[in-house]
């Protein structure tokens, strides 16, 4: 199996290259060479599996043709600019986030009409497609109203995967992630970032930046449940999902609150106090019109899982990031 990684440089990509490497198969195929791309060069992964790296934007003209020139099996489609910078940047939102996954689209399309291809595409989309009107848990069947540029960008790119679908193009399998935390590393333009700030932070013994309520409530999962994620639709029967080739992926409903309690339980009061309520009216607008919990019921009976506990999350930071027992 020849797997292509895009957005292979980032932290999920990174997680996910070491998870197929440590598998050494998807869906018991053999993985017989990787292909890692980034509009920075990712790191060339160990062990003597044959790899190619390539920093390159995918928006740009040809660079989708010159990766699905070696026709991989498998394509992982990570790539995207997060939603506060989206938000902030009109243009490169659209730019990176619609016309960088059509680009790739039509490059798979296109190769088809020389000889038959239709590769598994795993898509990672988002939760914020959903905006208000929201109830308070969203079912698989609720229509898209995404209130960002980012959002909507993911909505669209979602009816092009199962459009592209339909026409046997590729075979793809949209997940939309619930926001991953812990983020190990620096904070990113997301709105979302201080979800993983207000624990990442004083765990490592710094101060945080809260800016929202506490009675604020999200939908989280742990980087690793978003590598199982991936590497469970790669193998996924795809003749289940039908003409709904997208999946909300199971996660865990929690308020900041909630958040803090958990990090006092697993880290201690001294990790408590070093969170500081600044409000931010701009972040705290932007999250008012998130999700707050999916059932996520076509996605747990496919197979996938995630946490129960965010005392499970923060366990799984500390163990995957800081090698440190917890209290």
């Amino acid at each position: 199996m020849n797997i292509l990684v895009i957005g292979a440089a980032g932290m999920v990509g990174r997680k996910l290259v070491a998870a197929l490497l440590a598998a050494g198969q998807v869906g018991g195929k053999a993985i017989s060479a990787l292909t890692l791309a980034d509009v920075v060069a990712p790191a060339a992964p160990g062990g003597t599996l044959p790899h190619t790296l390539v920093a390159a934007d995918l928006s740009q003209p040809g660079v989708a043709e010159g990766l699905i020139a070696a026709r991989p099996d498998l394509i992982f489609h990570l790539a995207a600019i997060v939603s506060g910078e989206a938000e902030a940047d009109f243009e490169k939102g659209y730019r990176i986030n619609l016309d960088g996954t059509r680009l790739l689209l039509e490059a798979i399309r296109h190769e088809s009409q020389n000889a038959p291809y239709r590769p598994r595409l795993v898509f990672t989309s988002s939760i914020a497609v959903f905006g208000e009107p929201l109830p308070s848990v969203i079912s698989d069947s609720h229509e898209h109203t995404p209130l960002t540029s980012y959002g909507t960008q993911k909505a669209i790119c979602e009816l092009l995967l199962a459009d592209y679908s339909r026409r046997g193009f590729v075979d793809g399998v949209g997940i939309r992630l619930p926001t991953i935390a812990v983020r190990p590393g620096l904070p990113n333009k997301a709105a979302s970032g201080f979800f993983s700030g207000i624990i990442r932070e004083p765990l490592a013994g710094q101060e945080a930046l809260l800016p929202v309520d506490e009675s604020v409530r999200h939908w989280f999962a742990s980087p690793r449940s978003a590598v199982g994620f991936l590497l469970h639709a790669a193998a996924l029967d795809t003749g289940l999902l039908g003409a709904q080739r997208n999946l909300s992926m199971p996660g865990l409903a929690a308020t900041v609150g909630e958040e803090i309690a958990a990090l006092g339980r697993v880290a201690g009061p001294k990790a408590v106090g070093l969170i500081r309520r600044v409000p931010d009216p701009v972040i705290a607008g932007i999250v008012a019109g998130w999700p707050q919990a999916f059932e996520a019921k076509r996605a747990r009976a496919l197979g996938f899982v995630g946490e129960t506990s965010f005392d499970e999350i923060i366990r799984i930071h500390i163990e995957d990031e800081l090698a440190v027992v917890s209290k």
